[in-house]
């Protein structure tokens, strides 16, 4: 439905001229009716002029005729007649409220036909809207309805419509668009950018840029702006009417809502994806690992074995010892990939109060063999509290982090850990002599699979957070004043802190 108001309102002076007109006829219908009537009924037949003359003109021309409606019935009905002059001063009580009268029946019918104009425009706006909703509700995905949402918006204004969302990079450009491919110039972009980021109208008919001939609106979706139009109407004054910025208004938060529902569905479907992705490489990782496990263990079964005998020639010897301690890596980063399937499957942690010497002797004695010469420096308190955690998952941490350590940091440089009571908490420090982190590594170290540096395969300190997190503490990665990294966890010493 086209709601574009009227190429030409009646001329103001064409309203009161046909006031005039509309005053002379009643008076010619009295006068062939005065010697039926008396005068009283007269002025009814002036009033029943009132009333449908403010059926159809303005206020200001209805004004004039209920005057002249009174001018004319005292010249032409109220004696001495053909003269202004009042011989009975009554009369004048009757002009008054004869003028009152068709003053407020001119009122009320002006009233009541702004309230039916007000309704057919109501009713306009919301056939208009129901027409959009239908086209977007008939689209799927955000071009398509951008590009409905354009075309609905060209048919009803009668304007060249753009479409304008910001793209990976966040800059605005057009995506949608009705008519002519719109080459827009770097200020036109620089007032929908300002637009987007205020989330106010400019251009045409605002206080900024209102001598543009384009109106900007953003598309403000229920967490803030998703988009801008630009609307050019053929006639720029069309936009200045209340009542079309107000519907534009109407199209533009349609448009935004549908538009912010599409990326919402979007998003869900590629979070489906991710989650569906994950659960297959995890099942997958979970059934290599498994069928992993048996040939790693013979293997490594094998070869000390072999090097126990003490039957070999150095050179052969030195190549079993070189199998057995790949095997043993091998074998430790299918512990991992292991213990991450179980950790993202969900764990029961088996809590009971524990000494962190305890943990950490047990973490070192794994590691014996590759520590070799490595110093180790513990800083351990005696007064240190017993921490209520698992076992078997803390001293994953603790080989994990050792481990790293010498992977990142080789030399002779000891490895130094720590341990102190901090409030309901203990703190544990595990650092080191060697290069330090990046900058940019300090926060993805511990992502899954993620490498900062060749070596590793990226799960170990993925599972430290996962542990640490499980059992409400947290972790991080900083760089020591002196050089090396330094691994700071936090264990809480109750329950639910």
């Amino acid at each position: 439905m086209d709601t574009r108001p009227p190429d030409s309102a009646p001329p103001v002076l064409a309203e009161y001229a046909f006031a005039a007109v509309a005053a002379a006829a009643v008076t010619v219908v009295c006068r062939a009716l005065d010697p039926y009537l008396a005068a009283t009924n007269l002025a009814m037949l002036y009033l029943l002029g009132a009333a449908a003359f403010a059926a159809r003109g303005g206020r200001g021309p209805s004004v004039l005729y209920s005057v002249l409606a009174v001018l004319c019935f005292d010249f032409f009905f109220i004696p001495p007649r053909l003269s202004f002059t009042v011989a009975d001063g009554e009369y004048l009580v009757t002009f008054g409220v004869m003028l009152a009268v068709a003053l407020l029946i001119s009122t009320l019918a002006l009233r009541l036909r702004g309230e039916a104009e007000s309704a057919r425009a109501a009713e306009r706006r919301a056939e208009t809207l129901r027409d959009l909703s239908q086209r977007l509700a008939g689209t799927r995905g955000v071009e398509p309805t951008l590009e409905a949402g354009t075309r609905h918006l060209s048919e009803v204004f009668d304007a060249e419509v753009a479409a304008l969302v910001p793209g990976e990079d966040g800059r605005l450009s057009a995506r949608a668009w009705s008519g002519r491919d719109p080459a827009l110039a770097d200020k036109e972009l620089a007032v929908a950018t300002v637009v987007y980021n205020t989330g106010r109208a400019a251009g045409l008919g605002t206080d900024t840029l209102p001598v543009s001939t384009a109106l900007c609106a953003p598309l403000l979706g229920s967490s803030g702006p998703v988009g801008v139009l630009r609307v050019e109407p053929r006639r720029p004054e069309s936009l200045l009417d209340p009542e079309r910025r107000l519907l534009l208004d109407a199209f533009a938060n349609q448009i935004a809502l549908a538009l912010e529902a599409e990326r919402n569905q979007d998003d869900a479907r590629r979070s489906q994806l991710r989650a569906e992705t994950e659960r297959v490489r995890s099942s997958l990782l979970s059934a290599v690992s498994h069928d992993l496990k048996t040939p790693l263990a013979a293997i490594m079964g094998s070869a000390s074995e072999v090097l126990r005998s003490g039957r070999l020639e150095k050179t052969a010897g030195s190549l079993v010892e070189n199998i057995r301690d790949e095997a043993e890596r091998l074998s430790h980063l299918v512990n991992n990939l292991i213990e991450t399937t179980r950790l993202e499957s969900g764990v029961n942690l088996h809590k009971e109060p524990h000494p962190i010497e305890e943990i950490l002797g047990s973490a070192l004695e794994r590691l014996s063999r590759r520590l070799g010469d490595r110093p180790v420096r513990a800083d351990l308190p005696e007064n240190l509290p017993l921490v209520p955690l698992d076992a078997v998952l803390m001293e994953q941490v603790f080989v994990n982090l050792i481990e790293n350590a010498l992977r990142h940091a080789p030399g002779a440089g000891p490895i130094e850990i720590s341990a102190r009571a901090q409030g309901d908490a203990v703190v544990i420090e595990v650092a080191d002599h060697g290069p330090g982190l990046p900058a940019a590594d300090l926060e993805r170290v511990f992502e899954k699979f993620y490498r900062g540096a060749p070596g590793g395969a990226g799960l170990g300190l993925a599972i430290c957070r996962a542990v640490v997190e499980a059992h409400r503490g947290s972790i991080s990665a900083a760089n020591r004043a002196g050089g090396g990294a330094v691994f700071r966890f936090v264990l809480p010493l109750r329950e639910g802190k």
